[in-house]
C-alpha cells in the first residue's frame, strides 16, 4: 500500500467535514425560515432539497471511505508507525466530525419542532378561514330563504 492509500482516507474525512459543516449553514437557514411569523414553502423546498443534495454526497464519501479503508485497515494496522501522522489526523477528524453529527442531530430536532408549530399553526387558519366561508355560505343561504314565500295555493295532499 502505498501513503497516498492514507492520505484518501484522510481526504475523505475532510469533504465529509466541509459537507457537515455546509449541513450546519443549512440547518441554520432553515431555523431562520421556521422562525418567521410566515412560512416562505419555497424557499424551506429549496433548503430541503439542497440538504437532499448534501446527504447524497456524504452517503457517496461514506461508501468510499468503508471500500478504501477495508482495502487498506490490515495494511494500517501492522504498520502503524509508517501512518502515524495519517491516523492521527483520522482520529481528530473522527472525533471533529461526531461532534457535528451531534450538534447536526440537536440542530434538525429543534427545526423539527418548529416545524410542527409551523403547520400547526397554518393548520388552524385554515380551520378558521374555512368556518369563516361555512358561516358566510350559511349566512347567504338563510337570507335567501327569508325572501321565499311558498305557493298558497298549491294542495299538499296527494
Amino acid at each position: 500500500m502505498s501513503l497516498s492509500s492514507a492520505q484518501v482516507l484522510v481526504e475523505s474525512l475532510e469533504k465529509k467535514s466541509r459537507i457537515l459543516d455546509e449541513i450546519i449553514r443549512e440547518n441554520e437557514v432553515q431555523e431562520r425560515l421556521f422562525k418567521r411569523e410566515t412560512l416562505d414553502m419555497e424557499a424551506l423546498d429549496a433548503s430541503a432539497d439542497r440538504m437532499g443534495e448534501l446527504a447524497e454526497k456524504l452517503e457517496l464519501l461514506d461508501e468510499g471511505f468503508e471500500a478504501v479503508y477495508d482495502r487498506i485497515r490490515k495494511e494500517l494496522i501492522e504498520n502503524k508507525s509508517v501512518y502515524r501522522t495519517e491516523i492521527k489526523r483520522m482520529q481528530e477528524l473522527i472525533a471533529e466530525i461526531t461532534e457535528k453529527v451531534v450538534g447536526i442531530n440537536a440542530a434538525r430536532m429543534r427545526n423539527k419542532m418548529q416545524a410542527e408549530k409551523q403547520f400547526k399553526k397554518s393548520r388552524q387558519q385554515i380551520g378558521r378561514a374555512s368556518s369563516k366561508i361555512r358561516a358566510s355560505q350559511n349566512y347567504y343561504n338563510n337570507m335567501n330563504r327569508l325572501n321565499y314565500v311558498d305557493p298558497q295555493f298549491y294542495d299538499n295532499k296527494k
